[in-house]
Formats: C-alpha cells, structure tokens, sequence
C-alpha cells in the first residue's frame, strides 16, 4: 500500500529519530576498506602535486569555494548556494556539469578543464567572492580536492552511480572523501545526517575538522554522532512548491523557522538545507540564505515543469535512487488530483549494466504506466539495453509499452495521459544531444515534450 502524500499528512517526528527503515548496521563500503583503498601505494589519499596553471593559482589566491559532491543534488545544491550569494548582494558564480554562469549569464558551457578555468576567469573578472562549484567523483579520482581545497565541502547522499569507472563502491566513496581530506585545517564539512556515508566520511577526517549536518528525514543511527545544525521536521510537497517547518534552534529562528521554497519536491528540502549550513559556515546572513532559497527558480533538467495539464516533467534522473525519488514525488502530485504517473526511460549504453533491472523494477512498482526508450544507447544494441532493463520485472504491476524511438515515446505518454496524470520523462534531463552509434544527434526531452503538446502522437 502506498503512503499517504506528505501534502495531505504532514510528515512528523523529531529528527533525532531514525530514519525510517533504516538499519543500524553498517553500509557494505566499511571505514576499514576505504582506508585501504586510500592509503595504498597510489592511492587517493596521495596529494598529487599542485597544478601550476597560472589562472588556476590566482583563483585559489582570489576565490572562496564551497564545493558539493555526492551521488544526487549536486547541481541544485551548488546553485542555491549561488543563488544565496546573490541574496547578499554580491556577484555570484557557480560552475556545475551543466557549465559555468556569472549571475545569470552562462560563461561557459561543458565540463572540461578549459571550460572550469575559463568560468574562474570570468569570475575573478567580474569581481566574485565565492564561488559554488559542482565536484564529481571522477574530478575528485584525479586530484581535484587537492589542487583547490574546499573552504566548505558539502557531501548530499551517496548511491550507486559510475561504477563503469570507480570499479567498487569503496573506490566510489574514496573519491568523494578526497573532497573533505584535502580541506585546509578552518575548512567546515556538511553532511547529511539521513545517510549513513556521511559517517563513514566523518570519520575518516581528522580530530578537531569542525563538522556539522542537516536532515528532513530523520538521523540515520550511524550519523547520531555528528552535531545537527539545521533540520526540517514536516516537509509538505504540492503543485507550487516545497514548504519545510524547521526544527527550533538559532539558526532556524533566524530563518522565520520555515523555508518555503518554489522548486518542487521533498528531497530539495535536504538541498536547501545543506545550501543555508554551507552559505551560513562561509558568514552569509540568515536573511541573504532565506532569500536566495525562497527566490532559487531550480536548475534545468532537474524536476524541471513543462507543461501544467498534464503536468509534464523533465528529469535527469538516472540512477536507482534518483528515479525511485523522482517516482516517488510523481506519486505524491498525481494522488493530490487523482492521477495516474507515467514514466518514460530507458539506460546509457556502454555504462553500469547492473543498474538496469533495478531501474527496471523501480519503474514497475512505483508507476501506472511505463514507457521503455532509448536514453543514450552509444555503441551498444538499443533492444539488448531494453531487454535488461525489463529482466528486472518478473510479474509487472504497472503496463508497460517499448517504443525505443525517444520522441515517439514521448509524445505516446502525452497523448494519452490524462489532464490529472503526471508524466516523467526520465534519464537525460538537461541534455541537447542523443548519442546512438558513433553519431551525436540534436535531442532534448523539453522541445519534444513541446512539440508533442502542438500535435496528435500516433499510438505506436
């Protein structure tokens, strides 16, 4: 049976409980084992030595950064920080794996070096202070945290993601942990207190590393330890947005002991909380961080609204847990006008093949209607990767449709939903290009969400 929308009944409990579900015992990726993984010959724990690239030595000298890492939220939480920055007045820069922006200006576009440095450039240029920047486990494998320690480091969640590249999860976590060991001695570490990497990660670091977390789900057992800076202990989820009754303490009396924030779904609850803790650490005024969550537009491809009826999403998820919670919060908007959830997805080609099935069987048991596609096949047979994915599925609870053209998927879910339904389109999010083979094809999820909304789809 599914659980009653938090909209309708307000989710409750201190956050000192645990989380629920959850079990004490230890996640498989151990302290022990990341130990060893970062302390063998080579290993991440080895500070590579430090770039001398010219434009990166004067950022360090110039810029304050607050870097986010972690599985899920990375993009949104190094924005609203951003966007915090600009509440205060001060010109704000963010570089994320969507590019890099100056305010609102977009400066540069990609992800590679070039593209990095010439965001910090520009930055410098226009007189930024702090800069909010999106680190990912394979910027952190190659030395990254080493060559710019973070004055503020915020880890959001950890699930399994990029294990075509780290091998194990304990390589995985390892490159995330370089974010928080390479921190110089005044640096402040953010967790999230719900998920039990974060103690893992706390306790690698060394004694006196000033940490602090943040929850609107509770305390995993794990993470009982670690001191609670702001928490969220009703979190309501509608149409208009997100709105977070915060738990009493100084800083959330600071904050009017609420955020009610435009972007839409619970898991931005734990985004902004980590946001306000790493703009709070880095001495930003409450009332610059309530201001720059409450007035975050969201980022694109995250969640992100294209059409109201039926209410039409684009969403990067791409991972098990990213696409359950995604799911999840589809759920919760189509029972508050008595719709139905469709969920149109497929996998990356030439990436984790055991993240299929799970994919497979998260969409069957939390959607109605479930149309399989193509996400980026690349090198590999677009029905073998549909195939995989529906090996996950042995009684299937929602009804399924394959149509491995992407827009024809699309516009199959748009012509018949109903104006209640709530339809995902899963997997590529911001994404303008579709890969298939060796060719690089124009493809986005929102123009042909669009394009379908102006004309009838056939029914494949």
């Amino acid at each position: 049976m599914r659980s009653p929308s938090p909209a309708r009944t307000a989710r409750r409990g201190r956050p000192r409980n645990t989380v629920p579900g959850a079990r004490s015992a230890r996640p498989p990726t151990g302290v022990r084992r990341v130990r060893r993984r970062l302390d063998k010959p080579g290993g991440l724990a080895e500070a590579p030595p430090v770039s001398e690239d010219p434009r990166l030595v004067d950022a360090r000298r110039r810029l304050v950064a607050a870097c986010v890492t972690g599985t899920n939220g990375k993009t949104t939480t190094t924005s609203m920080i951003a966007s915090i920055v600009a509440a205060a007045g001060e010109r704000s820069a963010r570089i994320t794996t969507l590019g890099a922006w100056v305010d609102d200006e977009q400066v540069a576009d990609g992800v590679s070096m070039d593209a990095f440095l010439a965001g910090l450039e520009r930055a410098i240029a226009a007189g930024v202070r702090t800069v909010a920047i999106e680190t990912t486990s394979k910027s952190l494998a190659s030395g990254f945290a080493w060559r710019w320690p973070a004055r503020v480091a915020v880890f959001t969640n950890l699930s399994r993601d990029h294990l075509d590249y780290h091998r194990t999860p304990e390589d995985y976590l390892a490159a995330k942990a370089q974010l928080f060991l390479a921190q110089p001695p005044d640096g402040l570490a953010v967790f999230n207190a719900a998920d039990p990497s974060s103690a893992l990660i706390a306790e690698l670091l060394p004694p006196g590393r000033r940490r602090v977390a943040c929850t609107a789900r509770g305390v995993h057992p794990d993470c009982a330890a670690l001191p609670l800076g702001l928490a969220a202990d009703e979190v309501r989820v509608d149409r208009e947005g997100t709105h977070l009754r915060l738990v009493p303490s100084d800083l959330a009396a600071a904050l009017g002991n609420e955020l009610r924030l435009r972007v839409i779904g619970a898991v931005h609850a734990e985004n902004a909380l980590a946001a306000a803790l790493a703009a709070h650490g880095l001495g930003y005024p409450p009332a610059a961080i309530r201001t720059g969550l409450e007035r975050f537009p969201g980022v694109e491809g995250r969640f992100q609204v294209v059409l109201r009826e039926p209410l039409a999403v684009v969403d990067y998820a791409h991972t098990p847990d990213a696409l359950a919670r995604t799911l999840d919060l589809a759920r919760e908007l189509a029972e508050m006008s008595g719709g139905r959830v469709w969920c149109v997805f497929g996998c990356g080609g030439d990436r984790d093949q055991g993240k299929r099935p799970q994919m497979g069987r998260i969409a069957d048991e939390r959607a109605d209607e479930v149309v399989l596609t193509n996400d980026n096949p690349r090198g590999e047979d677009p029905e073998r990767i549909a195939d995989a994915i529906a090996a996950g599925v042995h009684a299937p609870r929602a009804r399924w449709t394959r149509e491995l053209d992407r827009a024809a998927a699309i516009a199959f879910a748009l012509r018949h939903a109903r104006p209640a339904d709530v339809v995902i389109v899963a997997g590529k999010g911001h994404e303008r290009t579709q890969v298939v083979g060796s060719r690089t094809l124009p493809f986005s999820d929102v123009e042909e969400l669009r394009r379908a909304a102006g004309r009838p789809a056939p029914r494949p």
